[in-house]
């Protein structure tokens, strides 16, 4: 653990209120993957009570067990019934700590990681400093990257690639599935052949499909991310081993264990962090450091956040490690009105600023949470 990390911490903490709010905001436009299309994004705000002061985070779960087999009713039922009880009233000394007291619990880490979320933006906001100083990192700049959902013909893809490349995106991720691939990579390569391009697959594919990822080589591709079965790591061993584009694992990295694992065997050469899908930020971090012993790249990738969701990945890729642009685009891609003010912009050389604010370091607009909360619950 970075020493910086140790440094900011209380002489106990103690948790005595969560606040669980179930938010749905409209999306600017659909969003198109190979699990379908969404509309809206619906997701739960947890909020840490300590001592009269709180901070937030955002479960990165969704309606549906699509991704991943969490959704925002299981997330619920595992915060109201088991975790919170787990913690509520308990002295800690730091934020990592929740991982031993949530250890009965087994899996749920998006569950877990809102709780621990919250309560590392609580700790930034008790000692007034930015979330990032907590976390172990450094202000700055991170770079930007954008994910493009699947268009309904390639020409409509080209027109949002050339909207982003002009915007000033550092990288471009375009997302396939079969039937939906090679023509959709050679046309943007045919206009941009020094574009730094990948493709996300979301499990869409099988080990029989290696001839189609072989024929994508030819587009050197900065990465072909999660081509195979959300929790395999063996075949995409096998996979890598027989094309030349670093594979990148992203649904298959639940834990620690499981990078050192994939990296161990050889089935990814870059990782994909998204610290809700890790169980926090106590494990992001700790899988940016295994990884970073092991010449292994990372990058943080998107859940479509609201800008709370969005700042604490901010935060996160400032650790050392997180070397490619992550998914941290700007709010105005997704929302017409973020929940945040002012709302995460990325300047014209493709970086967000990291903000020096207290915490997440930008206000929440309570009256746009309230008119986007559809159930809420107080848990003491």
């Amino acid at each position: 653990m970075n020493a910086d990390r140790r440094a900011y911490s209380l002489p106990a903490m103690k948790l005595d209120r969560l606040e669980v709010r179930l938010l749905k905001l409209p999306l600017r436009f659909p969003f198109e993957t190979s699990f379908g299309v969404s509309t809206h994004k619906e997701f739960l705000l947890v909020s840490a009570w300590s001592d009269g002061v709180v901070g937030h985070a955002e479960c990165v779960a969704d309606v549906d067990p699509f991704y991943l087999p969490e959704t925002n009713v299981t997330a619920l039922h595992i915060l109201k019934e088991f975790l919170a009880p787990a913690v509520l009233g308990v002295d800690f000394e730091h934020p990592r700590e929740l991982l031993a007291l949530f250890s009965r619990v087994r899996g749920h880490p998006m569950a877990k990681a809102a709780i621990e979320m919250a309560a590392y933006e609580l700790l930034a906001r008790q000692k007034g400093v930015p979330l990032y100083k907590v976390l172990g990192g450094r202000g700055g700049t991170v770079e930007s990257g954008v994910s493009i959902g699947l268009q309904k013909d390639v020409g409509t893809l080209l027109e949002k690639v050339d909207l982003e490349v002009a915007a000033g995106y550092r990288r471009v991720k375009i997302k396939i599935k079969p039937g939906k691939d090679r023509k959709l990579v050679a046309a943007i390569r045919e206009r941009y052949p020094e574009l730094r391009l990948m493709v996300d697959a979301n499990s869409a594919y099988r080990i029989e499909d290696a001839p189609l990822f072989r024929e994508l080589d030819a587009a050197k591709l900065m990465m072909v991310e999660q081509p195979l079965a959300w929790n395999d790591i063996v075949e995409h061993a096998e996979l890598q081993r027989q094309i030349t584009t670093p594979v990148c694992l992203d649904e298959s990295i639940h834990s620690l264990e499981d990078a050192r694992h994939a990296v161990a065997i050889g089935a990814c050469r870059i990782i994909n962090i998204k610290v809700g899908r890790v169980g926090g930020h106590t494990v992001a971090a700790a899988i940016a450091d295994h990884c970073l012993r092991h010449g292994v790249p990372v990058w943080c990738g998107g859940m479509l956040e609201s800008g709370i969701g969005r700042l604490h990945n901010v935060h996160l890729q400032t650790l050392p490690g997180f070397t490619l642009p992550g998914d941290t685009s700007a709010s105005s891609r997704y929302f017409e009105e973020d929940l945040i003010d002012p709302p995460v912009t990325v300047s014209p050389q493709g970086t967000v600023a990291v903000p020096e604010g207290v915490g997440i370091g930008h206000e929440i607009v309570w009256s746009r949470v309230q008119r986007a909360t559809a159930h809420m619950e107080v848990l003491r």
